[in-house]
Formats: structure tokens, sequence, C-alpha cells
């Protein structure tokens, strides 16, 4: 009974854990989808099935976008059993048929953020002749989004007020029920595709969306995770990339429980210059002239929200001091978000207003729609590799990373949690290895600042694949560099996309981009509130803030809230 099983053991972990257990043994491992047979799959497609039959998306912004749903395998290496489909969205390469250069395939990262508005959005930031000669291919990761099915587990998982995450607020079994649950659930409901949702499936489902395309070649730019989709579908499918950018890098050994942990003392130090950047803006902010005032300052925020939490409307729930850490680890993708950052704490401590941390959370943290993102995060980091299943071990291990990082490992940790009871895990081993033979030179971008995918990946990718070329921005922070307005990192992929060419540096680093500049130190008013609202207050409710607009600097396309 392959449905039940999983959910027993969850169930019988909860149990245990409720019980005061240990957790090594409770849930037993079961080895992640195979690698799959290619000449099975060739089977497949070869027999006409998995054909794309495009049509409008309806996007009044942009109507040549086409939409399509892409019939695959759920399990590769029996490509004639049970199907899935994954969405796919395309803009049209518009030159002469003589100067097109094929389909790129575009991933945002995630695990499992939907890349459907990357065509419009990627192909705006090229030239114009560049961007004609692409055929730019968004995709829903399976089990995503618009992808069928669209795997949900809790889909209230997120909504405020979440239990405090800090060890020590009396809260550490209620968040360890909580994961053990989610496990429990997402094994009843979905056991039949968990166990195909890792990185090694969606690059297969690359190569079939490659396959529906007709074209025996694809172009490839990934960022975070999508880094390791990247060089995944290169591993199995050297011979059919054309090109492949590589943007903000996951090391490609690393295991996911220790690429957390790098995570962790990362945030720790974007979150420092943020108190450095702030300490020199007291003349703005009045939160003190020094860095360790600015951090006493945001403990204090945290403190007075676990007595008294403020409204999250137009969000569910509550803003407490779970839900005040998801809004401020943001500026750790991206510093634009210093200001308002700053405003926050400012506006609480000086003004008494609430107003600013009630838009601050609602643009970077509150839940949206469950679009899958999460049971797919979970379904590939917890699958591919052996993680800890001992609380104790956890608690040990953890409380150690955040004697020298205590901005977020216990954040980081408590979002991670349900790979302490996943039905499913991976082995020692890990990942699929990855070792660039056959692959076209590729072409990599990292930061050294990088929080969220940390600068030893960038290099470990590069080793990895020998024929690479890595450029660094020296000093910067942005979580996926492109994009931002850099000519030196722009201008590189552009000239790479164009026509192949690379970097010329021959060391380790082929070419060194700077760094923007730190954001300009102003205190972000919110707008006025409705008639009729009360003033917010510490003890009082907050006004909605209304959408983040699509053009707001301080969001990030494709990793506004993620976590790689």
């Amino acid at each position: 009974m392959r449905t039940l099983k999983p959910r027993l053991a969850a169930l019988a972990a909860l149990a245990a854990l409720a019980a005061g257990a240990s957790l090594v043994g409770v849930v037993p491992a079961v080895a992640a989808s195979p690698w799959g047979d290619d000449a099975a799959a060739d089977v497949y497609h070869d027999s006409g099935q998995g054909a794309l039959d495009w049509a409008s998306c309806g996007d009044a912004t942009t109507p040549a976008l086409q939409c399509a749903m892409l019939e695959v395998p759920l399990d590769y290496a029996r490509p004639q059993g049970r199907k899935i489909k994954i969405k796919v969205d395309r803009l049209p390469a518009t030159a002469p048929k003589d100067k097109r250069q094929g389909p790129i395939l575009l991933n945002p990262g995630g695990p499992g953020d939907s890349g459907l508005w990357m065509p419009a959005y990627i192909a705006g930031q090229v030239p114009a002749d560049v961007a004609a000669e692409y055929d730019w291919i968004g995709f829903d990761p399976r089990g995503t989004n618009g992808s069928d099915p669209h795997v949900v587990c809790d889909a209230h998982y997120f909504d405020g007020e979440r239990p405090d995450y800090q060890m020590g607020q009396g809260t550490e079994q209620a968040w360890l029920d909580k994961a053990a649950k989610y496990s429990a659930d997402c094994a009843a409901n979905w056991s039949w595709i968990l166990p195909h949702m890792t990185t090694v499936d969606s690059a297969r489902d690359l190569d079939s969306i490659r396959r529906a395309l007709g074209t025996s070649k694809i172009s490839f730019y990934g960022g975070s995770w999508g880094t390791s989709l990247g060089s995944t579908y290169g591993q199995l499918f050297p011979s059919h990339v054309k090109r492949m950018v590589l943007d903000s890098i996951v090391g490609p050994t690393i295991s996911w429980y220790d690429h957390n942990i790098l995570q962790d003392k990362e945030h720790q130090r974007r979150f420092e210059a943020f108190a450095e950047w702030t300490a020199k803006a007291d003349g703005v902010y009045h939160l003190g002239t020094d860095a360790a005032a600015v951090v006493k300052n945001y403990n204090a925020v945290e403190d007075a929200l676990r007595k008294a939490p403020v409204s999250a409307a137009p969000a569910p729930g509550n803003i407490g001091p779970a839900e005040f850490e998801d809004t401020f680890y943001g500026g750790g993708y991206n510093f634009l978000r210093w200001p308002r950052m700053a405003t926050v704490l400012s506006a609480y401590l000086v003004n008494h207003d609430t107003r600013p941390l009630n838009i601050a959370y609602n643009r970077y943290a509150a839940p949206g729609s469950d679009d899958g993102a999460f049971p797919n995060y979970n379904a590939v980091q917890c699958t591919e590799n052996a993680w800890p299943r001992d609380w104790e071990y956890w608690k040990r291990d953890q409380a150690a990373v955040n004697a020298v990082a205590p901005f977020y490992t216990y954040n980081n940790m408590w979002y991670n949690a349900a790979c302490m009871f996943w039905p499913y895990q991976g082995d020692e081993a890990g990942r699929l290895p990855i070792t660039g033979k056959g692959l076209p030179p590729v072409l990599l971008f990292q930061a050294t600042e990088d929080a969220a995918t940390p600068y030893e990946g960038g290099l470990a990718m590069h080793k990895a694949l020998p024929g690479s070329k890595l450029v660094v921005q020296n000093g910067g922070s942005f979580h996926e560099i492109l994009f931002h307005g850099d000519a030196c990192l722009d201008d590189t992929f552009v000239a790479y996309l164009r026509d192949g060419t690379l970097p010329s540096g021959k060391g380790l680093i082929a070419k060194t981009c700077a760094p923007e500049a730190d954001p300009t130190p102003v205190y972000v008013t919110p707008p006025p509130a409705a008639a009729g609202a009360k003033q917010a207050t510490a003890a009082g409710s907050t006004a909605p803030s209304g959408a983040l607009p699509a053009d707001d600097p301080e969001f990030v396309r494709g990793a506004d809230g993620a976590r790689f």
C-alpha cells in the first residue's frame, strides 16, 4: 500500500516526538527516483506523445505570449506509465528564420517557483535584436502553479501568527508538531508524486520540453536553484546544450542541510551590513550611531511583537516575531530594501507607528496563494539528501550555528524542519555528480556577498565545469545579479547570447565587476490612512497596504521571498 505507508511512517514519527523519543530511524529512507532511461524516454517521445498545442495566454501586456500544457511521464524509468502535465509558455522569436538561435529555457529557482513571468521579462532586458533571435520559454515545475497536478499539503501553513522561531520561547514542540504534521499530510495525499519531484526529474522535464519544441539543442538561463537544475540538465544531456548561463550558484556537491548553514552565516553578514548602514544614517532613522545599537533596537521590536502582535491585514492573521523576522531576512536578497527596513524600526520605536511594518510584511513576507512551491521545495531538498532525523542532533548543531549567526539560523531551521520527517530521502551520496563532460562553455555569474547562494557555490561550480567562465561581482550582494542595470554584468550576458562570446580572462575569475552603490537613506513615509481608518500603533490595528508594483526596485522577480 504505497499511499498508506508514508503516512503511517510520518504519523509514527509525530507520535514518537510527542512521547519525547529520539527520531533516529523512525521514518524509513526511500530512495529518490532513479535517473531514468534515455532509451525508454526516446520511445515515449518518438511515439508522438508529449506534443505542444500553443494558444494565446490572454496576456494583455504581452499579447504575443503563448501557453501550452505538456504531458510528461511521472516516472521517466516507466515512460508508458502514469502521466502528469507541465505548463509552458513562450515568447516566439521574430527575427528572420536564418537569424534565429532556437529556444532558451528559463528558471528562476525556488525550488518550485513559477517561470511563466520570465519570457516577457528577460526578453525585455536585452537588446531588441537579441531578443528577436530566441524563443523565450518559461514553465511551471511539476506539481506547482499551473502544472497538473497542483500539489497542496497545507494551504495555510504560513498564515500568521506562527509560533516564535527562537528557541527558549516555548514554541519548540509547536514547531516540531507543525513540521511533522505537514510531512504526514503531504505523504497522505501525494505519495504517488513526491518521490518524482527531484532536480533530476525536473531536468528530464526540460528535455521533454526540448523534444516537444522539435529542436536538437536548447539554451538555458537559471538563477538560484535554477543553477542546480541547469547543471543537472547539462550532466544528463550535454549534447543538447547550445548555451548555458547560471546566475547565483548552488554548489554542486554540498548537502542541502549544510547549504542552509552557509546561508545562516551569510545572512548574518548581510544583516550586520544593514545595521552598519543604518547606524551611519542615524540622522534619518534615529536608531543609534553604531551597529550594535541598531541590532539592539531590532531585537527590541521583535520582543515587543511577542507581547503585542499587530494585524497583518490584508494578509491573514497577525504579525508576531516570526512574521517580523521573515520581513527582514529579504534584505539579504536585495539591499534596496534597507531604507524600508530601517523605516520599519524607526517608525515603530520613534513614532509608535506600525503602518510601515504592515506594508513591508505584505510586500515581502505575507503568504500568497498556495502555488505548490513549498511542497516542491521540500520534495527536492528532503528527497535528494540524507537529512538528520534526530531532533537532539538538530538542536545541538543549530545552537552552535546560532551562536555565531543568530539573525537567521532558527528561522531557516524551522523552514526546513519538514525534512526531519519527510517520508522519502536520498543517500549520503546526495545529488547527481556534476563533471561538465561534453558541455560547451558555461557562463557563471556570482556575487561575493550573496546570502542565499554563497560565493563558495560559484567557485565549486566553476571547478566542476572545467570549460566554464566565472564572472564575479566583487562586493555585490544581489541574489540573482543580472538585470539590475549593471552594464558590466548584463553586457557580458548579452554578448554570450548574441554569438557565444565569453570573457577573455584566463584565471579563476574571467571577469570582475564592481558592486552597486548603497541605497540613499530615506524615511519611507507610509501613504495616508484611508478615511475613517485608525492610526496604527503598537497596540492597534494597521491599515491595508495595497499591492506591490511589479516595477518596484525592492522587488526581486522570481526570488522575492524565496529561499534559493
